[in-house]
């Protein structure tokens, strides 16, 4: 459930500037599209803190549940990073005339959705849903991509281990399994420690005796 935002607004002034002052006499198009992102979340009962500045973030990001940049498309993977430096959070676009200039841009960045001027405060909702949702499945496709990763490398180790085994002891590569399981179990370790450690000792040894050959 979102409560709270940290907004990053680095068109505030454009979009002050660019503003008509008669706004009573601006039609709906033209009143939405000079709406505020700030405004726009506090009339929907959010709680949004301005941030700008590195110093800001870190001291306002463990307050908020959600990001919103209201910056150029060039700049939203830039300040993804930062954020994500940070804190893991769903991280929203802010889309209007001044973020999104023209058909022309294009934008290939982690956002989870995208929020506008012109939405309603329901569309707004959705939009919000949808984006949480997806962030909730990006970070467990990240994750599971991670420890896939992991046991990957793990394996890498383990079966180079057992190759070293199999070199030095004239072992099957069963046997070699055997024998990485039970030193693990002895030593009160995972395999796979125990794996790099063998192979990293072999190295330098190989490396040692190459060196000596060449003097």
């Amino acid at each position: 459930m979102l409560q709270s935002f940290i907004l990053i607004d680095e068109l505030k002034q454009t979009r002050s500037a660019t503003s008509s002052p008669s706004t009573n006499e601006m039609s709906y198009s033209n009143r939405t599209q000079a709406s505020m992102p700030d405004e726009v979340l506090k009339d929907l009962g959010f709680r949004v803190y301005t941030a700008s500045t590195s110093k800001e973030i870190s001291f306002i990001i463990p307050k908020v549940d959600a990001v919103l940049l209201s910056v150029s498309p060039d700049q939203v993977e830039t300040w993804r990073k930062r954020i994500l430096a940070e804190r893991s959070l769903p991280l929203f676009w802010w889309c209007d005339s001044h973020t999104f200039p023209s058909n022309e841009c294009r934008m290939d960045a982690g956002i989870d959705g995208l929020i506008g001027s012109t939405m309603s405060p329901l569309e707004i909702h959705c939009a919000l849903l949808l984006g949480v949702n997806h962030y909730f499945h990006r970070t467990e496709w990240q994750q599971e991509r991670e420890q896939l990763l992991s046991k990957l490398e793990e394996r890498k180790w383990v079966d180079q281990a057992k190759r070293i085994l199999c070199e030095i002891k004239g072992i099957s590569e069963a046997e070699a399994y055997d024998f990485l399981r039970k030193q693990a179990m002895n030593e009160r370790k995972r395999m796979v420690d125990v794996a790099t450690s063998i192979v990293k000792v072999y190295q330098l040894l190989r490396d040692q005796n190459q060196g000596g050959r060449k003097r």
